[in-house]
């Protein structure tokens, strides 16, 4: 976990494609990772736990939220989205929406496993490119979405 003293990542001016935010939270387009469409949903202030949000604040930032999960469902067809607020390493409250494919390397498995096994990295190889050509239609109607409804 970082010291209180250390510059926060996620205060910091994003280094993720910010895709749409307001004053409460900001969607960043998560790059370097194996997972198409792997998106991050931040709150704006610096704070680690939900329960530090008023219920009416919890709720926004989770409308957010569903709604990254909904378009991500929509457009990229994943068989299972995984969302996880951990904060461990980064004491930020911030949410990963993660779309999941049983093809994908790491399936079932956290997509942080260390070791994927060789055989199915291979095959996500071969169906990764496919799903890879849907994310900017993603990242399109999700930012559609989310300033219609969330603006």
């Amino acid at each position: 976990m970082s010291h209180p003293t250390d510059p926060c990542p996620l205060c910091a001016p994003p280094g993720d494609e910010v895709l749409w935010q307001n004053e409460c939270a900001r969607v960043v387009r998560v790059d370097g990772t194996a997972q198409p469409g792997y998106t991050r949903v931040i709150w704006q202030s610096h704070v680690a736990e939900m329960t530090q949000l008023t219920p009416a604040k919890r709720q926004g930032l989770m409308d957010v939220v569903y709604l990254v999960e909904q378009i991500q469902r929509q457009e990229l067809t994943p068989d299972k989205i995984n969302l996880a607020a951990l904060g461990n390493q980064v004491p930020h409250l911030h949410w990963h929406i993660i779309p999941r494919w049983r093809a994908d390397s790491h399936f079932p498995e956290p997509i942080w496993h260390p070791t994927p096994p060789a055989e199915r990295v291979a095959a996500w190889a071969l169906q990764r490119p496919a799903i890879e050509a849907l994310v900017p239609h993603y990242h399109a109607r999700l930012i559609e979405a989310l300033s219609a409804h969330l603006a």
